[in-house]
């Protein structure tokens, strides 16, 4: 399956456009930083009425953070675990967790059992901020070994994801699309069409899920993992990571007149 340029998309659906839904690192991120040029479309967009939703494996602990600094909607965590609003510091479960203390003693187990087969593996630096999943680095682990830890965790009741940063345990149904739409639909009321997607790795692939979001772009990045994704982004920008999105917020402008500049 090929991917479509973002300057092919319907401009009617970029007029109709309430929220962009966005991966975080190496989608908003240039080299693992925010840029200037991002901060500055994140302000055009709310000027504009267009809301931004980050939607990011990361931690509960660096989320909570984000939501209060930048001009963002809020965000969801640790892949769908759990929203952080933009002006309420109390995050909201999206997964549930009877007991945080044995949910986090059963994903040590789980990663205990994944070193037994790859000794290299190391807790990321972040995990101790988390508390639905589990994350270790993805570097040095090639295609057939990330494969492996899928299937491991699989047999032992857990689901596996990774990103260009980390590999994370967690529970099996918790993934970005889940959380997305149920944040959606209790806080947001906005129907898929209203929705555009953004991401570049396989845990950005249930949010190019056509059946849940219509319109999904991928930036440039997302190239590099085209054969590994069963769901591919509906377009694909021209420029890499936060520039990408960059392009994609100046294509909404342009199609919208909603800033001349």
């Amino acid at each position: 399956m090929g991917f479509t340029p973002l300057e092919q998309i319907d401009g009617n659906f970029l007029k109709n456009i309430k929220i962009i839904a966005t991966d975080m690192d190496g989608t908003l991120t240039q080299k693992g930083k925010f840029t200037s040029d991002l901060l500055l479309m994140f302000e055009k967009l709310a000027v504009a009425d267009i809301q931004v939703l980050i939607v990011t494996g990361r931690s509960a602990g660096w989320v909570s953070g984000l939501v209060n600094y930048l001009p963002i909607a809020g965000a969801i965590a640790e892949n769908g675990g759990l929203f952080y609003s933009a002006g309420n510091e109390e995050a909201i479960a999206l997964t549930s967790i009877s007991n945080r203390v044995e949910h986090r003693q059963e994903l040590a187990a789980v990663f205990q059992k994944l070193q037994q087969y790859f000794p290299q593996i190391r807790e990321s630096s972040d995990n101790c901020f988390r508390i639905t999943d589990w994350t270790f680095a993805v570097r040095g682990l090639g295609v057939e070994q990330l494969n492996q830890l899928s299937n491991i965790c699989q047999e032992l009741g857990w689901g596996f994801t990774y990103s260009n940063v980390q590999c994370h345990i967690k529970p099996l149904n918790q993934d970005k699309a889940n959380g997305l739409m149920q944040i959606l639909q209790d806080y947001f009321q906005c129907l898929p069409e209203q929705v555009l997607t953004v991401g570049d790795s396989p845990n950005d692939e249930s949010l190019f899920n056509p059946q849940c979001f219509p319109f999904s772009i991928g930036v440039a990045n997302a190239l590099e993992y085209a054969d590994r994704l069963n769901y591919q982004p509906s377009y694909i920008t021209k420029a890499i990571e936060g520039q990408g999105f960059c392009e994609l917020a100046r294509e909404i402008f342009k199609v919208s007149g909603k800033l001349s500049n």
